[in-house]
C-alpha cells in the first residue's frame, strides 16, 4: 500500500544558501531509490527558512529502507550542523490516487 509523508522543518533563514546544496544531494539520491514515487522539499515563499516536505513511497517497507541509507545518515548530520529546528513530519497510508 502506498504511503504519503508530509511535514516541515526549519533552517535559519541566513543559512539557506548553505542548506540548498545539501537538500539537493539528498533529494537526488532519494529519488533514485527503489519505491520512491515523489520526494520533494520546497521553501515557503512567505516564511524564509521554512521547508515543506512531501513524499510518496510504494510501501512502508521501502520508506523504512530509505531511512537506513548512507545518504540519509549524512543528511541527518548535515541538517543538524545547519541548525535544523521545528521538524514535524507524519506518514499516512494512502489508497489509490484519483483526480481532485
Amino acid at each position: 500500500m502506498p504511503v504519503v509523508v508530509v511535514g516541515q522543518f526549519r533552517f535559519p533563514a541566513d543559512r539557506m544558501d548553505e542548506a540548498r546544496p545539501a537538500m539537493r544531494r539528498v533529494m537526488e539520491a532519494t529519488r533514485a531509490e527503489a519505491g520512491c514515487i515523489e520526494y520533494n522539499y520546497g521553501e515557503d515563499v512567505l516564511d524564509p527558512g521554512l521547508i515543506r516536505v512531501s513524499e510518496v513511497w510504494e510501501s512502508r517497507a521501502q520508506l523504512d529502507a530509505h531511512m537506513q541509507t548512507p545518504h540519509m545518515a549524512l543528511w541527518q548530520q548535515e541538517r543538524a550542523a545547519l541548525g535544523l529546528t521545528g521538524r514535524s513530519i507524519a506518514v499516512f497510508e494512502a489508497g489509490e490516487p484519483g483526480p481532485l
